[in-house]
């Protein structure tokens, strides 16, 4: 598969899941997994983690598939998943805890 730009990323994800833009603005898409934030180039993965960090619930990072590598060692200890354009899962969201 070629590597998406922004607006082909998104396009693809909403298709694959489901998914619509986020109205609240919180992430960039909202579907029934849970809220998406999209990083379509490499550069782009660090503000989209720092992002997702933030939202409550189930949260997730779509990205072009080639660039799993840079984006798995951002996801650790995140509990952030990771989809592909396909939408599929390369890294399962944890649900977050409550903070006390």
């Amino acid at each position: 598969m070629a590597r998406l730009d922004h607006d082909e990323l998104a396009a693809a994800v909403t298709a694959a899941v489901d998914a619509e833009p986020d109205a609240s603005g919180v992430a960039d898409l909202v579907a029934e997994r849970g809220y998406i934030v999209l990083a379509a180039e490499i550069g782009d993965l660090k503000a989209a983690f720092k992002r997702a960090k933030k939202i409550d619930g189930y949260r997730w990072v779509a990205i072009n598939r080639e660039d799993l590598f840079g984006a798995n060692p951002l996801s650790i200890g995140s509990k952030v998943g990771i989809l592909d354009a396909e939408g599929r899962v390369l890294k399962n969201a944890d649900s977050p805890r409550k903070k006390v």
